[in-house]
C-alpha cells in the first residue's frame, strides 16, 4: 500500500506568529514529554516530595462547615509571603463566574498547612439604581460589582503590605467585567497585627463617576507613606501591566495595552524580563517592563491554552514555569530551566480532579489559575516553591513544590515514621489533602507516629504517594492499621512512574483484604478494626505475578491486572480511581450533587512504616 502524504496547513497569521517565535530569543519548551488529557495525571512523572493542602472547602448546606460562608464559586487565588505569614487572596462569587454579587476574601497561615478562616476584606459593592454602562442598553436595578482581578499584592519599599482588587461590572452572565468600562481597582493595608487599613480607590475606571464611589482616592489620605506605596504602584511598569485587563483601554500607565492576559513574570539572571500570558504567550524586557522586544508570540513548544502561566525564579538559581499543559485545564505542572529560557522537562504537581460539587457558570474543572509568590511579596525562609490555586473554581488549594525539583530517587525506602525527626516524616512523599479528607503525621491510639490518611468527605480522598528506586522486581512491605471495618476504603497501588497501577491492594468496607485481579477483585483474608497488619508484596515485572504475606503467613499468589515496564511508585488513597472529567466531557456542568455538603462517617488509616527492596 503506498504511503499517504498529509499536509498540516496553518493560516497564515498563525504562520506568521510560529516563524516569529523561532527567529526570537525567546522561553522554550524542549523536552519530548507531552500531556495525554485522557488521564488526570496526563500521564506525568511527579516532582517528587510535592504537597498538595486544600485551604477552604466550599459548602452552600451547610456554611457552619465551611467557616460561615456558603458561596460556592471560589476562585483567582493570589499569594504573598510577609512578616512569617502566608497571605492568601481570592475572589467569590454565590454560584458562578461573572454573576453578581461579587466579593475577596484573605486567608493566613504561618506554615502552609494550617489556614485561617477566611475574613472578607473587599465586600460587595452596590451600583446605584440607573446608572447606565457604556455601550449596554437598560440600567442598573439591584445590581452588584463583580470582582476580577490579576494581582493580589504589593509590599513596598518600607515593607508594608498592601491589598488589592477590583470591581468591574457585568449587567448580565454574558456581559464582561474586565472590559474597561468597570468602577475601578481599590487597595488597602494589611497591618502585622492582622487588621486591615480603611480601603480606598487606587485608579479608578474614567467611565465611572467617582461621585458614586463608596471609597476615597488614595489620594486623600492622610498616611504620607501609605500615598507613597500607592504612587510605587503606579510607577511600576510590572505592576501596571498585570491590570491591562481591568483599566482603561488607553491607559497610560499600561506599557503593553494590547489584549493578553493574566501577565506573570520573572527576571533572568542578566537582568532581562521574562513575561508570561495566558495562551503560553510570551516577551522579553530589556527595561523591567517599560517596553518589550516583541509583541507577546506563543513560545515554542509550550502547550497552553486559556488558562493561567506562572514564573519564577527558584531559590536554587533555577527557573521553573507552573501551567496546565493541555487544551484542558488538567494536569498541573511544572517545567524547570538553567538558564529562564530553555525548558526541557515536564512534571507532575497535581493530578487530582476533585468531583464538583455544585454546578455554575464558567466553572472549568481541574485545578487552574495557578500564582505563586511575585518577586515583590517576599520569599518563604524555607526555599521552596509555594503556589496556590483553584480546583473546579469552586475549592481553594495550595501547593509546596521542594527545591530543588526532582523526580525521581536511587536510595530504597526504608521508613518507620514513628522514627523520623518532628516535621521531616513526609518530607519525600507526595500528599494530597482536602480538608475532610486529611493527610499528615499523626499519633495513634498507641502512642507512636503514623502517615495518617482520613477522610469523611463523600466526594475527594485522601492521596498519599512515595517514589521508589526503579526497579522490575522489587518486594514492599509495609505496616498498617484500619481503624475500622465497615467503611471506608484504603487501596495502596504498586505503580509505575506515570501513574499506571500494576497491582492493588484494597482494605475494603466490608471487612476484607482484597487484592484487583482482573475485572474482578480476589479476597484475600478477613481484617480487623485497630489490628496492625504488616503486609509485604512481592512483585515480578516478568512473571506478571505477586505475592502476598500478612503477618508473616503466605496469602497466595496474584496476576498484576496491567503490564508495566518496571515499579516506581506506591500509592495510598482513600477511595477508587477517578475518572471524570475526560477530554470528550462538556464544560459548564449545571447541576449540583446530592449531599454535596455533608460529610460521611470518617475512616481512618495509619500507616506506620514503608520499606522496598530489589531483589
Amino acid at each position: 500500500m503506498p504511503m499517504r502524504r498529509y499536509k498540516i496547513w496553518l493560516t497564515p497569521v498563525l504562520l506568521i506568529l510560529v516563524q516569529a517565535a523561532q527567529a526570537q530569543d525567546t522561553l522554550r519548551y524542549t523536552g519530548s514529554v507531552m500531556v495525554n488529557a485522557d488521564y488526570h495525571h496526563g500521564q506525568l512523572v511527579p516532582a517528587m516530595g510535592v504537597h498538595n493542602i486544600q485551604t477552604f472547602r466550599a459548602n452552600r448546606e451547610h456554611p457552619e462547615l465551611a467557616e460561615g460562608l456558603n458561596w460556592t464559586y471560589n476562585h483567582a487565588p493570589m499569594l504573598a509571603w510577609w512578616n512569617g505569614t502566608f497571605y492568601l487572596e481570592y475572589l467569590s462569587d454565590p454560584v458562578g463566574e461573572h454573576i453578581p454579587p461579587s466579593r475577596t476574601l484573605l486567608q493566613t497561615s504561618k506554615d502552609g498547612y494550617k489556614w485561617s478562616k477566611p475574613d472578607i476584606v473587599f465586600p460587595p459593592y452596590k451600583i446605584p439604581d440607573g446608572w447606565k454602562k457604556d455601550g449596554y442598553p437598560g440600567v442598573a436595578k439591584d445590581l452588584y460589582a463583580t470582582m476580577h482581578q490579576r494581582v493580589g499584592f504589593y509590599v513596598s519599599q518600607s515593607g508594608r503590605l498592601f491589598l488589592l482588587a477590583y470591581y468591574g461590572i457585568a449587567m448580565d452572565k454574558k456581559d464582561d467585567p474586565n472590559d474597561g468600562k468597570g468602577i475601578g481597582r481599590v487597595i488597602r493595608e494589611i497591618r502585622k497585627d492582622n487588621t486591615y487599613g480603611p480601603i480606598y480607590f487606587l485608579r479608578p475606571n474614567s467611565s465611572w463617576d467617582m461621585k458614586h464611589a463608596a471609597y476615597p482616592m488614595y489620594s486623600s489620605s492622610k498616611d504620607k507613606d501609605f500615598v507613597k506605596a500607592c504612587n510605587e504602584i503606579l510607577a511600576s511598569p510590572l505592576m501596571m501591566q498585570q491590570m491591562v485587563e481591568e483599566a482603561d483601554r488607553n491607559d497610560p500607565l499600561i506599557p503593553l495595552n494590547r489584549p493578553v492576559k493574566a501577565f506573570s513574570y520573572y527576571h533572568l539572571q542578566d537582568g532581562r524580563v521574562v513575561g508570561l500570558w495566558k495562551h503560553a504567550l510570551t516577551s522579553i524586557s530589556k527595561d523591567n517592563g517599560k517596553s518589550w522586544q516583541y509583541n507577546p508570540l506563543r513560545a515554542p513548544g509550550v502547550v497552553n491554552s486559556n488558562a493561567k502561566i506562572w514564573g519564577q525564579r527558584t531559590s536554587d538559581g533555577r527557573f521553573s514555569i507552573v501551567y496546565n499543559p493541555s487544551e484542558f485545564r488538567w494536569p498541573l505542572a511544572v517545567s524547570t530551566s538553567d538558564d529562564g529560557l530553555d525548558y526541557k522537562d515536564l512534571l507532575l504537581v497535581n493530578g487530582e480532579i476533585s468531583t464538583m460539587r455544585y454546578g455554575g457558570n464558567y466553572k472549568s474543572y481541574g485545578p487552574q489559575y495557578i500564582r505563586g509568590i511575585p518577586e515583590t511579596d517576599g520569599k518563604p525562609a524555607d526555599g521552596n516553591m509555594w503556589l496556590t490555586y483553584s480546583m473546579n473554581k469552586e475549592d481553594i488549594w495550595i501547593a509546596k513544590v521542594p527545591v530543588p525539583v526532582i523526580s525521581s530517587t536511587k536510595t530504597p525506602v526504608d521508613e518507620v515514621f514513628n522514627s523520623l525527626p518532628d516535621g521531616q516524616e513526609l518530607k519525600l512523599w507526595n500528599i494530597f489533602s482536602p480538608l475532610w479528607a486529611p493527610v499528615r503525621i499523626e499519633k495513634t491510639p498507641d502512642g507512636t507516629k503514623a502517615l495518617t490518611l482520613r477522610d469523611k468527605d463523600p466526594y475527594d480522598y485522601a492521596k498519599a504517594e512515595r517514589l521508589i528506586p526503579e526497579a522490575k522486581k522489587v518486594k514492599v512491605e509495609f505496616s498498617v492499621s484500619p481503624a475500622q471495618n465497615n467503611t471506608g476504603s484504603l487501596q495502596i497501588e504498586f505503580q509505575d512512574a506515570r501513574g499506571t497501577a500494576a497491582a492493588r491492594l484494597i482494605f475494603d468496607a466490608d471487612g476484607a483484604l482484597k487484592a484487583k485481579v482482573g475485572y474482578r477483585n480476589s479476597e484475600v483474608m478477613k481484617y480487623e478494626a485497630g489490628k496492625t497488619y504488616q503486609v509485604r508484596i512481592e512483585l515480578d515485572r516478568d512473571k506478571r505475578m505477586y505475592d502476598i504475606f500478612v503477618n508473616g503467613q503466605s496469602k497466595g499468589t496474584r496476576l498484576m491486572f496491567v503490564p508495566v515496564a518496571s515499579f516506581e511508585k506506591i500509592t495510598f488513597r482513600t477511595g477508587d480511581i477517578r475518572r471524570f472529567p475526560d477530554v470528550d466531557t462538556p464544560t459548564d456542568q449545571d447541576f449540583d450533587l446530592k449531599n454535596a455538603g455533608t460529610p460521611v462517617k470518617e475512616a481512618v488509616y495509619y500507616v506506620k512504616s514503608l520499606r522496598t527492596t530489589a531483589f
